[in-house]
């Protein structure tokens, strides 16, 4: 993860005449991930690569008939540095997004592909998950949800048998997840402290080692994670037996929003999942947005079990 505390800016023109230049141009700033923030003006953080890219392209568009500026910031008028990461990592949330897809119906249909053609298929897909890792400067959520779901497109009977946990046992932990919760993470969350543990702490890091003896959850190699076809929610309501009718239909809505494979055809989530984003888009701490979210899972707990 990048810790830039200045940016460098790519300020360019190319004669009207040259389109094929300038596609040259816009698809290698796409490569290298910069973002634009004016009309050909595009950013990247100020670390050695990145810089290294702009020089290079820089060069380039002056080859190609146009004039080039590269410019090092530490602020830029109107943009805080959280509203540049999130620039970014919107950015490649859409790279994410598009993998997404390809992996979703790679998984659907690999019962149909022989062995060569799996890992083939399988090996590409890992190569564009490396290509868009490679420029997601700032350690993205969705990064790490395409991690997991490239884990179970390589292993899809990983973890066929689920060990029933007793709740007992996990009382007064301390659990640890990614920061900016989304859907998945909140309901798992909420489902940790309505039904497994009374008094849990909940702390947030990028690595399931980051805290000592905390308990990680929907993290890539967490115990308490995505296994098959399950999102993390429905992992733990498997883990732990509890089969409340609510629950189960709470699991099923955060499936929906989570994996977006629509195998429940329940779009009740999907509007909490969007509130949820944009709190972290307003900037709030983690831990309000949990107890925001869990307000919401109360709500939408007591309504289920009213039905």
């Amino acid at each position: 993860m990048i810790t830039a505390t200045s940016w460098l800016l790519l300020l360019f023109s190319l004669p009207t005449n040259r389109n094929t230049e300038r596609v040259a141009v816009w698809r290698r700033l796409k490569k290298i991930g910069a973002v634009q923030i004016k009309t050909s003006t595009y950013l990247l953080p100020d670390e050695p690569a990145p810089y290294e890219q702009f020089q290079w392209l820089a060069q380039q568009i002056r080859d190609y008939g146009g004039d080039s500026t590269l410019v090092r910031a530490h602020e830029i008028e109107g943009l805080t540095r959280e509203k540049v990461i999130a620039m970014f990592n919107d950015a490649r949330a859409k790279d994410y997004g598009i993998l997404r897809k390809s992996l979703q119906t790679f998984i659907a249909r690999r019962k149909k592909l022989d062995a060569d053609e799996a890992v083939g298929e399988l090996e590409r897909l890992t190569r564009q998950f490396r290509e868009v890792r490679e420029v997601d400067f700032f350690d993205s959520a969705r990064g790490h949800d395409m991690a997991m779901l490239l884990r179970r497109a390589a292993d899809p009977k990983r973890t066929k048998q689920l060990e029933v946990l007793d709740a007992k046992q996990y009382h007064g932990k301390t659990w640890l997840t990614r920061p900016r919760p989304e859907i998945d993470r909140v309901g798992s969350a909420w489902l940790i402290s309505k039904f497994i543990d009374p008094k849990p702490k909940f702390v947030f890091a990028l690595s399931v080692d980051a805290v000592p003896n905390a308990i990680p959850f929907d993290m890539l190699d967490a115990e308490f994670s995505h296994h098959g076809n399950y999102c993390t929610c429905e992992t733990l309501i498997r883990r732990f037996a509890i089969s409340d009718k609510a629950v189960t239909k709470i699991g099923e809505m955060i499936h929906d929003a989570d994996l977006d494979d629509s195998r429940f055809q329940r779009i009740e989530a999907v509007g909490i999942d969007r509130v949820l984003k944009g709190w972290a888009k307003q900037g709030l701490p983690d831990d309000e947005i949990l107890r925001r979210g869990f307000e919401c899972f109360d709500a939408l707990y007591s309504f289920l079990q009213r039905r």
